[in-house]
């Protein structure tokens, strides 16, 4: 999770590319111009321990556009695939106007 949140944040995309399952990861990314993120907050995990070929993560990711800033918040499924974890899909939250 930590390594896509950075990736994302600089820029990254076929870091973030390569981390997505192949079975629900869009044909390309193209980065979104005057957005900025400004922090990750990792808010829970379930599983996705050595033994385990799932997990969990729900975040709130923090950015900035020419609106102001606001913060994504997900709950975010991964998937261990050839020894490497990936990720598969996420529930969004509307994002939210922070102050």
């Amino acid at each position: 999770m930590r390594s896509r949140y950075s990736a994302y944040a600089t820029g990254r995309l076929d870091h973030v590319f390569r981390t997505w399952h192949p079975r629900t990861r869009p044909a390309g990314l193209d980065p979104l111009p005057g957005l900025a993120w400004t922090g990750l907050r990792v808010l829970a995990t379930l599983d996705g321990g050595p033994q385990d070929a799932t997990g969990r993560v729900e975040f709130e990711a923090g950015y900035r556009t020419a609106d102001g800033a606001h913060v994504l918040h997900e709950d975010s499924r991964f998937e261990r695939r050839a020894g490497r974890w990936v990720y598969v899909d996420g529930l969004v939250d509307r994002p939210q106007v922070s102050g």
